[in-house]
């Protein structure tokens, strides 16, 4: 890590450590004016990482349909189009990876792409060869992140991803949990293991995480990936059918979808959300919450209480 990040991260601490306990950061118009998404730096590295990202559970498990994987890649497409970076899979997600590398290829890979997967497997080393299937579908020499899929057997996972960190032969490592389970142990490797990235459940409904993991991650320098930010979807069904209130404005928000990305990202510890979609219209509603003003924490307050009311 370069003094610039570590200086960097030094300051970030610091701003944590006189927040109010919710840890919140205040707007800044300055973030998008170039018309850019905000990024947010990868602690371990510096790297900038656009916020919004995108998950491909369900959504990109679509086999060898034709017309399913043009629509795919046409999501990909607007994606990478609106500044997009993170694309998150795993060999659970049934044929997501292989149709992940077939719209990859037919864009020309991306500079952008940030690709992220998992080994998900008991045996520490049917690992290696999961992880070699993974890069071949995704049509990739080296993944940006291998993460542990959902603590299984992460000890002898994260030997493996380790000494394939040190070799240079993936670039971050992290581990993942979802449907805010397994908390205790989570945290546990949170404070023991060098990983560079820790994904978890985060959305204005589900935040048991703001409590000890978020400040966890960002006191050891893990950034942190949200996933299930609609609730695999029931959260938007939820709150859809109610209009945007009056304070969206202030957010630059035309959407629900905006509106509860924004809550997410807006905490200075997560680094980027991933919600999944299979239409174009709702990537770039999604993407459009990586642009514009961020809440400042009386707003987080009042969208948090208000979203709990409908």
């Amino acid at each position: 890590m370069d003094r610039s990040c570590v200086s960097s991260r030094r300051a970030f601490l610091a701003a944590l450590a006189v927040a109010p306990l919710s840890f919140l950061v205040q707007p800044d118009k300055a973030w998008a004016a170039d018309g850019q998404p905000i990024t947010k730096p990868i602690p371990s590295t510096g790297e900038p990482l656009p916020v919004v990202g995108m998950g491909t559970w369900i959504s990109f498990n679509v086999g060898g349909d034709p017309v399913a994987r043009d629509a795919r890649t046409d999501v990909l497409r607007a994606f990478f189009a609106a500044g997009g970076g993170m694309i998150d899979s795993s060999p659970m997600y049934g044929t997501a990876e292989a149709v992940v590398g077939s719209c990859l290829a037919r864009l020309d890979r991306p500079e952008g792409l940030f690709s992220a997967t998992k080994v998900w497997t008991s045996s520490t080393a049917e690992g290696l060869e999961q992880i070699a299937t993974s890069e071949r579908l995704w049509g990739l020499q080296r993944l940006d992140l291998l993460q542990v899929h959902n603590l299984l057997n992460w000890q002898g996972h994260l030997q493996t991803l380790s000494a394939m960190k040190a070799d240079g032969t993936v670039r971050t490592i992290g581990v993942t949990t979802s449907h805010g389970r397994r908390h205790a142990e989570l945290a546990q490797i949170l404070e023991t293991q060098p990983i560079d990235f820790v994904q978890l459940t985060y959305n204005i409904a589900d935040r048991d995480v703001e409590a000890r993991l978020l400040p966890l991650a960002a006191e050891r320098g893990i950034a942190v990936i949200a996933n299930r930010p609609f609730q695999g979807g029931s959260l938007i069904d939820r709150v859809k059918r109610h209009p945007l209130p009056g304070w969206a404005r202030e957010i630059d928000c035309t959407d629900w979808s905006q509106v509860l990305l924004k809550f997410i990202v807006s905490h200075p510890a997560v680094t980027c959300a991933i919600p999944a979609t299979s239409r174009v219209d709702h990537m770039e509603q999604n993407m459009a919450a990586a642009r514009g003003d961020m809440p400042d924490a009386a707003l987080r307050r009042r969208m948090a209480a208000d979203v709990a009311a409908l």
